[in-house]
């Protein structure tokens, strides 16, 4: 169960570097974001997204591919805490998340997808601010992911997301290799920031 960001390590990266010509206007439940001639917008799914969520996710490795039915449920049951990307009318970013029960401040991102014609903008950086400013989250303070160890490009969206927070991360085995993969999947590490203010 391959969770953390599907893109190439050198594409988002340079997050922090980039200047890209935003301009953003709230426009009820959709945030726009303009990128010169293109325009990428940000809303919550909803379940007709979910086949289209599938085959992203399925163009994003190292994801995993979870069942399509999962992903009517992640458009569906948790679309308060998801964001769907839209460029030109079609699916160019996903990311799905939930607050954990136990734990209603902390929000659990679950996976980051962005396709090749949404990279080079931000926009997975811009999609976990959009879930952070929803009303379902404004008693966040902490967020909580797994990262391959490999995986470059999820450790670097994180790391940067913690600094424009101004908060701590730390990290730790949450699912090991062979205690819980049974040596078929690289070790999850569960990285934590936070506490943080509210957006």
């Amino acid at each position: 169960m391959t969770k953390g960001i599907g893109l190439s390590a050198n594409s988002e990266l340079k997050e922090d570097s980039i200047d890209d010509k935003v301009n953003e206007a709230q426009q009820g439940k959709i945030r726009v974001i303009k990128r010169e001639a293109s325009q990428v917008l940000l809303r919550r799914p909803v379940s007709e997204d979910g086949a289209a969520v599938h085959r992203l996710i399925g163009n994003c490795p190292p994801l995993d591919t979870n069942s399509l039915y999962c992903n009517l449920l992640q458009a569906s049951h948790f679309s308060a805490t998801s964001v769907a990307a839209e460029l030109d009318g079609r699916l160019v970013g996903f990311i799905s998340g939930y607050l954990i029960p136990e734990r209603p401040d902390t929000l659990f991102i679950w996976q980051v997808a962005v396709a090749e014609q949404g990279r080079g903008m931000g926009l997975a950086g811009r999609m976990l601010r959009e879930i952070l400013d929803r009303p379902a989250c404004t008693q966040v303070r902490h967020l909580e992911t797994t990262i391959t160890p490999d995986n470059d490009a999820s450790w670097a969206l994180f790391r940067s997301l913690a600094r424009k927070l101004d908060a701590n991360c730390c990290d730790s085995v949450l699912f090991d290799r062979e205690r819980h993969f049974n040596g078929q999947h690289d070790s999850e590490m569960l990285l934590r920031i936070g506490p943080f203010a509210a957006s």
